[in-house]
C-alpha cells in the first residue's frame, strides 16, 4: 500500500476508534452497576404501588450515598403516609443544610408515625439546627411515641442547650415560679427516653432534674433507674446524697444502678 493510500485509512480508522468511544459512553450498557441501580430506584419512586415506592427508598437508604438520597427528596411529599415515614431516613446521606429542612417539615405532618421518624431521622443528623424544633415537639406533641422520638433525638444531638426543656420535662416541679404550671409528662416511656437524653449529653446542668426524678417515689421505677445511671454518666458530685439513699432501694435494679453510678463519680 503506497504511503498517500495509507494516510486516510489510517485516519478513517481513528475516526472509527472515536465513534465507538463516544457511542459507548452514551450506552446505558457502560453505565457502572451504582449508576443502573439509581437508574433502577429512581423509575420505581414513580410506581403507582406505595409498596413498591416504599422499597425503592429503603434500597435508596441503604447505599448510604449523597447521590441515592438526593432521588429519595421528592418522597418527602409522597401522599403516601408510609413512604413519607421511610423517606424521613433515606435523605440522610445529603448535607445536613440539604436535609434538615425537608425533616423539619415533616414535624408538622397530620400522621403520628411521619413526625414520629422525621424526629428520629433529625437526632442521626447530630445537628444543633434541630434542637429547637425538637424540644418543641417534646413539649407540645399529643402523641406519646412522637414525644419519646423527640426526646431520644435530642440525646443524639448532645446540644446543651436542650437541657433546660427536657429538664422542665423530667421534673417540672423545678420550673421557675410565674411560668404558669408547668405540664406533667405521665408516659413512663418518654420520661425515660428525656432522662437517658440528659445522661448522653453530659450537662451538669441536667443533675438537678435528674436528682429529683430519682428521688420522686411516684415515678416508674424504669424511670428512677434510668435517672441514677445518667447521674453516673455526669459525674456531679452532688448527686452522691440521692446516690446513696437509693442503694438501699427494695427495687435490686435500681440499688445496683446507683451503686454503679457512685463509683463512676469516686473515680
Amino acid at each position: 500500500m503506497s504511503k498517500r493510500r495509507f494516510i486516510p485509512f489510517v485516519l478513517a480508522a481513528v475516526v472509527a476508534v472515536l465513534t465507538s468511544v463516544v457511542y459507548a459512553q452514551q450506552s446505558p450498557s457502560n453505565l457502572t452497576r451504582t449508576q443502573l441501580e439509581l437508574e433502577r430506584q429512581q423509575q420505581r419512586l414513580h410506581s403507582s404501588d406505595p409498596e413498591e415506592r416504599r422499597d425503592a427508598l429503603m434500597r435508596l437508604s441503604s447505599m448510604r450515598t449523597a447521590n441515592a438520597s438526593r432521588i429519595a427528596l421528592p418522597a418527602v411529599n409522597d401522599p403516601v403516609p408510609m413512604v413519607r415515614a421511610v423517606a424521613a431516613h433515606a435523605i440522610l446521606s445529603l448535607r445536613p443544610d440539604e436535609s434538615i429542612s425537608a425533616l423539619l417539615s415533616l414535624l408538622n405532618d397530620k400522621n403520628e408515625f411521619v413526625r414520629r421518624e422525621a424526629a428520629y431521622a433529625l437526632g442521626s443528623t447530630h445537628n444543633s439546627n434541630a434542637t429547637q424544633p425538637l424540644g418543641n415537639l417534646l413539649l407540645t406533641d399529643k402523641e406519646d411515641g412522637v414525644r419519646s422520638a423527640a426526646a431520644v433525638a435530642l440525646g443524639e444531638i448532645k446540644d446543651e442547650s436542650s437541657v433546660v426543656v427536657l429538664g422542665s420535662v423530667l421534673s417540672p416541679e423545678l420550673t421557675a415560679p410565674g411560668r404558669g404550671k408547668p405540664r406533667q409528662e405521665k408516659n413512663p416511656f418518654v420520661l425515660r427516653s428525656v432522662a437517658r437524653s440528659l445522661g448522653q449529653i453530659k450537662s451538669r446542668a441536667g443533675a438537678q432534674a435528674l436528682t429529683a426524678a430519682l428521688l420522686n417515689e411516684k415515678n416508674d421505677l424504669d424511670v428512677r433507674r434510668e435517672a441514677a445511671m445518667s447521674l453516673g454518666a455526669i459525674g456531679d458530685p452532688g448527686a452522691v446524697s440521692a446516690l446513696t439513699a437509693a442503694t438501699t432501694s427494695e427495687d435490686p435494679y435500681l440499688a445496683r444502678a446507683a451503686s454503679e453510678s457512685l463509683r463512676k463519680i469516686s473515680h
